[in-house]
């Protein structure tokens, strides 16, 4: 429990802010990017490792999928114990940890990474790299904790979608190492992250703090978990997030088994939709801030429908230029979905604490508490549409050799969050109790509309 403790934190106190609150919840957002960053480098890993294993390592494309299937779903359980890490341990410390726990799915890979190695034994070293899926639940509720609710949008989406560029950073490495050592040296982008690990790590140590006043509250997970709206945040954030690590993990595969591309020229696009993802993701937040959450989060759902629309057209037609146009367009949806997704989690819950009356620093306490909690359940939620995805895609290249029947059941799936959008936070927003007239204008009533 050593290092740097915060004892004192109210960055809703607007004087606090300005004088100290906001450059070091600033300088925590940086390095807490940056360890998230590498985190979901190592995560995607199995994304890149597969474009590796040509022939001569005896595996199918179904098996490919598997192998990143497996590292989805472990990224997405451990997410749950990550969240409630930093209130544990403390935000720098954890994170300091963290990152140096991906020193073992690294090193492991870097061990067995040649043909003639097993398939169970890439199954469990695989399965190891979900632990830096891990690695964006407990940074999202240490940067959740950091700043006042009218900034956690920006902050939340900047620090999410630097976290997400890791996917296509790591896509780009082994385009890099394609095209220069060849496919036969997998190591070498292993080689490469081990030293950013170590860096990322000392760079917590060096420049993070921790919060005393975080407190893990089992009280208040066991109120999120019995809360309705975890639930459907949940649902939407598998469409949103559990669609852009889905496709991120499998975009080289689907390139190389159903249009026929080399490992080479599926690495040369595979990073363009994450990279654009993950770059617009902040601003699906700060357009979550500005004009709503929901209200964002169902045109996209719209936009996403749209965009699949296309994606099935092409596969049916077998034409890879409209095909990437509808999957890149779906990756920058996803990424402002994503964005506009968590925005809305923090305001659903105030808009609660107004409903029952609430109001001042009370419904601030209460949003936190709550937002906070639930905010690991929807992260590891969501992860597992990503799971979803690519088991679909193995079924759908299994029984029909390409990924059509997959594209039709998200198509699907997006028609359903947008009901749900409408339904629960748009058709009627929740009645929230009339002020008095002299309360203060930042804490009028709030409603489900607005979130």
């Amino acid at each position: 429990m050593g290092g740097r403790w915060i004892q004192q934190w109210d960055p809703e106190n607007e004087t606090f802010w300005k004088e100290k609150g906001e450059r070091i919840a600033n300088r925590n957002l940086l390095f807490s990017v940056i360890s998230e960053h590498i985190g979901f480098s190592i995560w995607s890993l199995w994304s890149v490792m597969v474009l590796f294993m040509g022939p001569e390592y005896g595996i199918d494309p179904a098996g490919k999928f598997f192998l990143i299937a497996v590292a989805t779903l472990v990224g997405a359980v451990i997410r749950v114990p990550y969240t409630f890490a930093v209130a544990r341990f403390g935000g720098r410390n954890w994170t300091i940890f963290s990152a140096l726990l991906l020193l073992l799915p690294t090193g492991a890979a870097f061990a067995v990474m040649e043909p003639g190695t097993s398939y169970t034994t890439f199954m469990i070293v695989a399965a190891l790299t979900g632990v830096g899926g891990g690695n964006f639940a407990s940074s999202m509720t240490n940067i959740n904790a950091f700043f006042p609710l009218h900034r956690k949008g920006w902050a939340l989406g900047l620090n999410a979608g630097g976290g997400n560029i890791g996917v296509p950073v790591v896509q780009l490495v082994g385009l890099a190492v394609i095209g220069t050592a060849g496919a036969a040296h997998p190591r070498v982008v292993l080689g490469i992250y081990l030293p950013l690990i170590v860096a990322a790590a000392v760079c917590a140590a060096l420049f993070m703090d921790n919060l005393a006043p975080v407190k893990n509250d089992t009280g208040a997970a066991k109120d999120a978990v019995r809360e309705g709206h975890t639930w459907i945040m949940s649902f939407l954030y598998v469409g949103t997030f559990g669609s852009f690590i889905g496709y991120s993990f499998a975009f080289g595969l689907v390139l190389t088994t159903q249009f026929g591309r080399t490992p080479l020229q599926a690495a040369s696009l595979t990073f363009i939709g994450p990279l654009l993802g993950s770059l617009i993701r902040p601003v699906g937040g700060s357009l979550a801030d500005k004009y709503g959450g929901a209200r964002i989060t169902l045109w996209n759902f719209v936009a996403m429908a749209a965009a699949t629309g296309v994606v099935v057209f092409a596969s049916v037609i077998s034409s890879l230029a409209v095909f990437l146009v509808g999957f890149i367009a779906l990756f920058i949806l996803t990424g402002l979905g994503n964005g506009s997704t968590y925005k809305m989690i923090p305001a659903i819950f105030k808009a609660k604490a107004y409903a029952s009356g609430l109001r001042g620093e009370a419904a601030d306490a209460y949003g936190r508490r709550l937002s906070g909690a639930s905010m690991g359940l929807i992260g590891a939620v969501g992860a597992i549409g990503g799971l979803g995805i690519n088991l679909a895609f193995r079924q759908s290249f299994q029984t029909a050799g390409t990924g059509t029947a997959a594209f039709v059941a998200f198509l699907l799936f997006y028609a359903a969050c947008i009901a749900v959008t409408w339904a629960v936070y748009l058709r009627r927003p929740a009645p929230a109790p009339v002020e008095p007239v002299e309360a203060p204008t930042a804490q009028r009533k709030l409603s489900y509309s607005e979130v």
